[in-house]
């Protein structure tokens, strides 16, 4: 058993992120349920390109509303679930790469969801190697910390943007 600092060290390392704790073992485990929730995730994908038109026009082409809502909110539940038993909630990948993706390919969720995920993955690599390069001699800053400074100013700058379009 671990000594309660210890215990209390990998708590916090959990609640900020990291992928230092992403062990083969318990990545084999989840990877049936990433399995699973990606394929929801991507047989939703047409009809989240209708929901994104409006619910009456969606409604109108004949997709289901309620039950794309309901399927694609599960798929992505599971598959949120699953990355956080493994690396705690690692914060502002999910709210930042969809943006910037969107901004670049379009929305055509066809395209989006894979291109989201692998920006997603990208950003956590470049931002794991960053908090590994700055502080080298001590502990690493933890990738939640460098998500959120990457995260922050870029989210601020899409509501931002948001709102003068609105005016």
């Amino acid at each position: 058993m671990l000594p309660r600092v210890d215990l209390l060290q990998s708590f916090q390392a959990w609640q900020v992120g990291g992928v230092g704790g992403a062990e083969w073992p318990k990545i084999a485990i989840l990877v049936p349920v990433l399995a699973v929730g990606a394929l929801i995730c991507f047989a939703c994908a047409r009809g989240m390109n209708s929901l994104a038109l409006g619910d009456d026009m969606a409604a109108g082409l004949g997709e289901r509303v309620f039950r794309t809502r309901l399927v694609s909110a599960v798929g992505a539940v599971v598959l949120a679930g699953a990355a956080t038993a493994i690396a705690g909630p690692i914060g502002f990948v999910g709210l930042v790469v969809p943006h910037l993706c969107r901004l670049l390919i379009g929305t055509d969720h066809r395209w989006l969801l894979p291109f989201s995920a692998l920006t997603g993955a990208a950003l956590l690599l470049a931002s794991d190697i960053v908090g590994r390069v700055i502080a080298p001699t001590s502990e690493e800053i933890q990738v939640g910390i460098i998500t959120a400074i990457v995260g922050a100013p870029f989210f601020i700058w899409i509501v931002r943007r948001q709102k003068v379009r609105e005016l």
